[in-house]
């Protein structure tokens, strides 16, 4: 059986970053925490920049390409116990592991799934040795109380 652990670590523990407000995703602070213009929005949506608007009226495609990013954006930012400078600088710095290209240009360049799937992963694996150290040191605690 597939490990149910991993199954829930898809969405980040809490609201970091304060998109989801009145448990409705502000769509404005998604694109504003990215440093991203209604262009950016409109090519990461795949339509027309004309049609990119952060109210009520948002189109679908925008609001579920937004949510998904939201969600990249609350793991970095559990990943860093919250500190929002460190996620957002995290986003504006060119990594290495994704060709010297930073976060935030992956997801303008329609590479947001991509993207994803590294953060899962990596969450994936910092929780693995993170319950391996805690193991060896519980195995260190008992053979020391014996």
């Amino acid at each position: 059986m597939a490990n149910t652990s991993a199954l829930f670590r898809t969405v980040a523990d809490r609201d970091y970053l304060g998109f989801w407000a009145n448990q409705t995703l502000n769509s404005r602070e998604v694109a504003k925490f990215l440093d991203f213009d209604k262009r950016d929005v409109a090519k990461v949506a795949d339509v027309a920049p004309a049609s990119v608007r952060f109210d009520q009226k948002i189109p679908k495609e925008v609001l579920d390409r937004l949510e998904e990013i939201a969600n990249i954006c609350a793991l970095v930012a559990q990943h860093f116990e919250g500190d929002v400078m460190k996620t957002a600088l995290w986003f504006k710095t060119k990594n290495p592991l994704f060709g010297n290209i930073a976060p935030r240009d992956m997801i303008r360049y329609g590479r947001y799934q991509k993207l994803q799937r590294f953060v899962t992963e990596a969450m994936a694996d910092n929780a693995a040795k993170a319950q391996i150290r805690e193991s060896a040191h519980a195995s260190a605690s008992q053979r020391a109380a014996t």
